[in-house]
Formats: structure tokens, sequence, C-alpha cells
């Protein structure tokens, strides 16, 4: 599988009156988070909220600040999570858990981002 790539919207949730940001993210599903730039961060003016210790893809563990609550949209999905910024990160990267939020998976056949259930938003409640 390739890198698939898909345009999102970021909105600072607590502060409505900050302009939300669109951009083109990574879509990985073997990360779990949200991962934005400082740059970013500092645009839609989102505070931070703690540290985690993060495993990165070349085998690092790095301390990562954590954001607080961010909106995610896709198409017509939206979904709220925390980012994550790792240091030197330059792209943004969008990981299992708001993928999941917004009932979303990579299609194998056309590797791109879609609906697990097609357009119709199918959540589950327990």
């Amino acid at each position: 599988m390739g890198i698939v790539h898909t345009e999102i919207t970021l909105k600072n949730v607590k502060n409505g009156t900050i302009a939300p940001e669109t951009v083109t993210a990574i879509v990985d599903t073997g990360s779990l988070n949200l991962v934005i730039t400082e740059e970013l961060r500092r645009k839609l003016e989102l505070e931070i909220e703690g540290e985690r210790t993060a495993h990165i893809a070349n085998g690092q563990r790095v301390s990562c600040k954590m954001t607080e609550a961010v909106k995610v949209y896709w198409k017509d999905r939206f979904t709220v999570v925390q980012a994550m910024i790792i240091p030197g990160a330059e792209k943004v990267l969008l990981g299992a858990i708001p993928l999941e939020g917004m009932d979303l998976m990579i299609s194998p056949a056309t590797q791109e981002v879609v609906g697990v259930h097609g357009d119709k938003i199918e959540y589950l409640a327990l």
C-alpha cells in the first residue's frame, strides 16, 4: 500500500473565533493519534495540556506535547480529539483514533479515504 493523503479541516474547539485550517494530512492507520506541527498549533491557538512519550516510526521514543481538543472535519464528518506535536514534525498525520471517530478507513482498491459503511455514517452505541 502506498502513502495515502486526504484533506481535513481543523478547528479549535474552545475558541470558536479562530479561523479553521484546511490541510493535507498523511493517513496512517498504524499510528493512533492526530499529529500536527507546532506552526499549526500556533495558528489554531491551541493550548498545551500535557506531554506523553511516543514511539515513532524510526523506533525512537520521544516526548510529545498534547493539545487541548481539536475538531477534525473530513467532508461531512467530524470528531474531536487531542493533537500530538512530535518534535520536528513537518506534516500533519491522521491516525486510527480520528479515523475511527469519523467511521473512516482506507479503501484497499482505490487507496483513498472512504466511509467504512459507504456514505452513511454509522456509529456503534454500547
